[in-house]
């Protein structure tokens, strides 16, 4: 049996086989995309080539498993556990991400955003301008209409009511989500009165 060292000698090693491919999904329960599939299964593979196989599974999914999403989303792509790591080691060199990096981050962000129970409008609209400061500096472009549904879509279900008359009273094509958020605020009594009633 080989120790751990011994594993991760053998998961640096330059004769392993090419680790992941298309398909497989090893981390999906951490964060619910990964498109990785092994080109052979470990049953076929003997000796040092079955080893390296092994340990470089164990060695990435320890690396994807430990990164938060926004660095995960970064690097989950990269195929072994060497190019995992030295895309980390860039990343914390403070190495410039790519404008399609930034995007792709910021994208899934936009795309996860929501508010969060019990949190107040101003809080909610702080973490979404500043989402929105972020995308306009690498110039992202997305319509008012996107930006403006987003924000009172996303909102938890006591604002329900304010949301619909909002939307009755303003031009979500043409608005910016700052007057939205200023019509919101003057019912943020009423709302934390709706969240209260329904707990």
């Amino acid at each position: 049996m080989a120790t751990m060292a011994e594993n991760k000698i053998a998961a640096g090693s330059e004769t392993r086989p090419s680790m992941l491919e298309k398909g497989i999904d090893y981390c999906k329960d951490t964060y619910g995309v990964t498109d990785v599939r092994r080109p052979q299964r470990l049953e076929d593979l003997e000796g040092q080539d079955k080893l390296h196989y092994d340990s470089d599974i164990k060695v990435v999914n320890i690396l994807l498993l430990g990164f938060p999403v926004d660095i995960y989303t970064l690097i989950n792509h990269y195929q072994t556990a060497k190019e995992i790591w030295d895309r980390v080691k860039e990343l914390m060199e403070g190495k410039e991400m790519t404008k399609q990096e930034r995007e792709s981050m910021l994208y899934d962000e936009f795309d996860k955003f929501t508010s969060k129970p019990g949190e107040s409008i101003h809080s909610y609209y702080l973490r979404y301008a500043k989402l929105m400061n972020n995308m306009n500096m690498i110039l992202m472009s997305m319509t008012p209409m996107q930006i403006n549904t987003k924000f009172v879509n996303h909102l938890q279900p006591e604002w329900s009511r304010f949301v619909t008359t909002t939307k009755q009273a303003r031009d979500l094509h043409s608005v910016t989500f700052n007057k939205l958020y200023a019509f919101l605020k003057h019912n943020e009594k009423d709302a934390k009165e709706v969240r209260e009633m329904r707990q």
